[in-house]
């Protein structure tokens, strides 16, 4: 038991390290999870991103696995802009954890809808496991909770609470997040989602100065 706890702990260590330092962290996450401790406490939560589906017309990529381990790769390639890289990183991981408890097939139309709002409880308690660093656990968990905001303000959708993300979340981090998940797709359109990462760093700096 107490070798179990030592290699999950070791392995928060490990996976702290790859996604701080490797190119293509994916690498390192695809083999770890073939691996057995993938089925226990917490891993198991990543574990099932890999049988839980997504809309092919947004995400020809296919499960939430492969989703997360491009984004994961993106956001590799600009944790040198980020303020705060092990919890962007981490958030870049976990961003999607909600999905696996929301994601429904209604006659073929796949949705995962308050996705974002589940996955921040669940991130904490995914890194509860590990650490005890509060700051860490709560900024994680606040990147996870707004990482939709690009769609629900850019589309004008009603689920997004613009006013909260400006109080609780550094716009730079959600923003250059928000990239990232939507960079992190087969056949994804580079420049319109470079159009619309600028777009939204705009909006949220003008509803920005407008509060203050």
């Amino acid at each position: 038991m107490i070798a179990q706890e030592n290699r999950i702990q070791s392995l928060y260590e490990e996976i702290t390290q790859h996604i701080l330092e490797d190119k293509k962290p994916s690498d390192y996450l695809n083999k770890l999870s073939e691996e057995a401790i993938f089925k226990e406490y917490p891993f198991y939560m990543l574990l099932k991103l890999k049988s839980t589906e997504q809309s092919k017309k947004y995400h020809p990529e296919g499960s939430v696995w492969n989703h997360t381990m491009l984004v994961l790769d993106e956001a590799a390639s600009v944790r040198d802009k980020s303020k705060d890289p092990k919890v962007f990183m981490w958030a870049a991981l976990l961003h999607d954890i909600g999905k696996p408890d929301t994601t429904r097939n209604k006659k073929g139309k796949i949705t995962s809808y308050d996705h974002d709002m589940v996955g921040a409880k669940l991130s904490e308690d995914f890194l509860h496991a590990f650490t005890k660093d509060e700051n860490l656990i709560k900024n994680v968990s606040v990147l996870v909770r707004y990482h939709m905001h690009m769609l629900y303000i850019l589309k004008g959708l009603p689920h997004g609470n613009p006013k909260k993300l400006i109080e609780e979340v550094d716009i730079h981090e959600i923003t250059l997040l928000c990239r990232c998940d939507r960079m992190g797709r087969t056949g994804v359109n580079r420049q319109e989602e470079e159009d619309n990462y600028r777009e939204f760093i705009i909006k949220l700096r003008n509803m920005s100065e407008t509060r203050i």
